[in-house]
């Protein structure tokens, strides 16, 4: 899976480019970003605006990666869009599972708050 990444303020910012993460491509995604703790980057800000569609693969893979982190930093998501969203609103992993910022500042700003 083809994913832009940057580091600001110590933040691993992570863009996936596929408009879709489901079964064809959730394993290639959650390997990369279970790569991405083990080198040590313990805030992740994920942002999803280029994700127009997520499966329960997808979604399996997101919970797994989040567990990972969970261990020893945080993972935050930013860019929802509506399809994507509503998926997070009728599993209720927008209600204390994941924290959802609307954009970028607002995500890398509750990372770089929670030292």
């Amino acid at each position: 899976m083809e994913m832009e990444t940057k580091e600001i303020d110590g933040v691993l910012v992570v863009k996936p480019l596929e408009k879709r993460i489901d079964s064809s491509n959730a394993p290639n995604f959650k390997s990369a970003m279970v790569d991405f703790i083990f080198q040590n980057h313990t805030k992740i800000a994920l942002d999803l605006s280029a994700v127009d569609f997520m499966d329960s693969s997808g979604l399996s893979a997101l919970l797994s990666t989040f567990k990972t982190i969970n261990r020893k930093g945080r993972l935050v998501l930013f860019g929802i869009g509506s399809n994507v969203g509503k998926l997070f609103s009728i599993t209720r992993l927008d209600k204390g599972v994941f924290k959802i910022y609307p954009d970028e500042d607002s995500a890398l700003q509750s990372l770089n708050q929670t030292e």
